[in-house]
């Protein structure tokens, strides 16, 4: 007999689009007749803490804080409209206020004692337990009362039972940042249903998996741990329900119980992976390399056919979650666009410094392009194996601006192979594209613990604790973190041309949001 299933989202993860991970564990679930319930905690957590007074005991608001709470619910609904988006200084107003807003109800209920959390639309964190130690998400578990969110978790999980209790509870965890509030959700689950089969999977779940000499630190609380796709497993969890004609779970996305239109965006966003894992997998200290994960793409035909079936749900924006497109798939969408905008990550590859290829790209929906550059030194580009010649890169980036498709670059400083030399390289290089990238994401080179070439470098503990999936290590060329952090500040996003392309990037929501203010 099957056991009915609910999926849950945690927080915190940004609240403007439904998780696809859920969205395809409930098609698999009911491809297989199996009854499933979905719950996005991340996003009605946000609602809930914005929906009532929000006040802190004994304690005098600053202007800015009483200004954000008293507008906040004007801005939650202006983000959901078009016209805000056209109005970039008006956006960062509204976004800034809402996590003031949300900062401020999340410390107001901090129990008094127990851990001190800041909580922003993006990030949840603790004082006093970390997300990389499992004795501190069990501590989150037994603590789950202490949780600010708790009474939120408390009122939505007991409306789901009174409808009906489940047999099988699925958390996906796929952020660090939703962590600890997963953990205070395992607690109160376990408490109110100490029979209940409780699976934890995901991203940042299979990661941990995937550690050398990984043994199941959460035993007694978690009943499984689902390393990779969850759902050809699921399914068997909760009992043998009829199995779909040929595998048509793969592509099953089922967004129907999801509210779509409560998220922050201008319309309903559908979130799809044409393809898991990354079709290069050559990069030097790749951690899709060193978990050893499978490039599992969908067909060309099969992408088509999952978007058609996706779409039936009214959409504004399809947001493609691949680590990096294929080429083969953006040929087909060129061929059979989806009817619906859409973004996603891609590499540089001959294809955008085409033309006519772009141009069909963009006639076939395509508002925004996430560009891996990384850095503007061949050198160093070829050191990591990148793949990524930059004479292409420098065609592709104008050939995109001349065709009107939004750019999101990416770069990456304190590789090992990077000297201050060659940061100097990337700023220029930036600088003379400054008029055709559209965003920037800065980011600062984080050792992944368990890749082969950390064996060749002297490595320290970086975040400590057993789940710790990084290591610092000491620069071969003595550019460590504290010095790229230097560089960063003073000399790269100092230069005015830099400047102007960082102050455009949605905060919080960063590439999330990036695709409406160019729509």
């Amino acid at each position: 007999m099957t056991a009915s299933v609910l999926l849950i989202h945690p927080p915190v993860a940004k609240p403007c689009e439904p998780p696809a991970g859920i969205a395809r564990l409930a098609g698999a679930c009911r491809a297989h007749g199996i009854r499933c319930r979905v719950w996005d905690a991340a996003l009605g957590s946000v609602l809930h803490l914005l929906s009532g007074p929000i006040e802190v005991p004994g304690q005098a608001l600053d202007t800015w804080s009483r200004r954000a709470i008293a507008k906040t619910p004007a801005h939650l609904e202006a983000l959901r409209t078009w016209e805000l988006y056209r109005n970039p200084d008006r956006y960062r107003t509204a976004v800034h206020d809402i996590n003031r807003a949300l900062q401020v109800a999340g410390g107001a209920r901090n129990q008094p004692g127990a851990d001190k959390i800041s909580l922003t639309l993006a990030d949840y964190r603790a004082a006093r337990r970390s997300a990389v130690r499992s004795a501190d998400l069990l501590d989150a578990a037994q603590g789950y009362a202490d949780n600010p969110l708790h009474a939120y978790f408390q009122q939505r999980l007991a409306s789901y039972l009174e409808e009906e209790t489940p047999g099988l509870v699925g958390i996906s965890l796929n952020f660090m940042s939703q962590a600890l509030c997963a953990f205070a959700l395992a607690g109160l689950v376990r408490a109110l249903l100490p029979g209940v089969r409780l699976v934890l999977g995901g991203g940042l779940v299979t990661s941990w998996m995937r550690i050398p000499g990984f043994a199941n630190p959460f035993t007694g609380l978690v009943d499984d741990l689902v390393e990779g796709p969850g759902e050809s497993v699921l399914p068997e969890m909760a009992g043998d329900g009829p199995s779909p004609a040929g595998n048509a779970a793969a592509g099953s996305f089922d967004f129907a119980e999801f509210p779509l239109g409560r998220y922050l965006a201008p319309g309903p966003v559908v979130p799809y992976p044409a393809s898991r894992g990354c079709y290069w997998r050559r990069c030097a200290f790749c951690p899709e390399k060193s978990e050893c994960s499978n490039y599992e793409p969908r067909s060309p035909q099969a992408v088509t056919a999952d978007l058609k079936g996706i779409l039936k749900t009214p959409a504004a924006l399809i947001h493609f979650l691949d680590n990096a497109l294929a080429p083969r798939v953006l040929k087909q969408l060129i061929a059979h666009p989806p009817g619906v905008p859409w973004y996603g990550f891609v590499r540089f590859t001959r294809h955008l410094a085409d033309p006519d290829f772009v141009r069909g790209l963009k006639a076939a929906g395509c508002v925004m392009l996430k560009l891996g550059v990384e850095s503007g030194s061949q050198r160093v580009l070829d050191a990591l194996d990148k793949g990524i010649d930059l004479g292409l890169v420098s065609r592709g980036l104008r050939t995109l601006r001349a065709a009107g498709i939004a750019t999101y670059v990416y770069l990456l400083f304190g590789t090992p192979a990077e000297t201050v030399d060659d940061a100097r390289q990337t700023l220029d290089f930036t600088r003379n594209h400054g008029d055709c990238i559209d965003f920037l994401n800065l980011a600062i080179f984080n050792l992944p613990a368990h890749c082969p070439e950390a064996r060749e470098l002297k490595t320290r503990e970086f975040y400590p604790g057993d789940l710790s999936l990084y290591r610092e290590f000491i620069h071969p060329r003595g550019w460590n973190r504290d010095r790229v952090r230097r560089f960063l500040s003073k000399e790269f996003r100092s230069a005015p041309a830099i400047r102007a392309i960082l102050q455009r990037d949605p905060p919080f929501f960063t590439s999330n949001h990036a695709p409406f203010l160019c729509m």
